[in-house]
């Protein structure tokens, strides 16, 4: 697989733009505390965010892979900080909420173990500190 690259840029005061190798961009900004203008989401939001995305795609390639019908999934994460710098994930929650027809509850739990053991690299770098509890539930559509 090619290497991942990003470019970083002041826009003004402490507010960012990242722009990703593959063209896409986001703005960053910290909370006026750190001198900033809460303009634009906070770096560890978007780690957590890629987080909860990566794990989701996995998920449900996995489930479409097995030929289940998902027509929506919503994963919720709520993380918690080290009291002190640097202040990294100490433990994350994620939690699945698969909507399809006739989903197996063994099918999801299975998706969601090959996620966090085999395939996630989100997961496999933030477990070196966090530990991640992983929960889900499955609606009938």
């Amino acid at each position: 697989m090619a290497d991942v690259q990003a470019r970083i840029k002041l826009i003004e005061g402490i507010q960012l733009l990242g722009e990703s190798g593959s063209g896409h961009t986001v703005v960053m900004d910290a909370h006026q505390d750190l001198g900033g203008r809460d303009m634009g989401i906070r770096p560890m939001e978007l780690i957590l965010m890629g987080l909860g995305g990566c794990a989701s795609i996995d998920v449900l390639s996995i489930l479409r892979k097995g030929r289940h019908e998902v027509q929506d999934c919503v994963a919720t994460l709520q993380a918690t900080r080290a009291p002190t710098d640097p202040k990294v994930f100490t433990a994350i929650t994620i939690h699945f909420i698969v909507t399809g027809k006739s989903i197996p509850e063994k099918a999801v739990a299975r998706a969601i173990q090959l996620s966090e053991e085999t395939y996630c690299s989100a997961s496999a770098m933030l477990g070196k500190t966090a530990s991640i509890h992983t929960t889900f539930e499955i609606r009938e559509s």
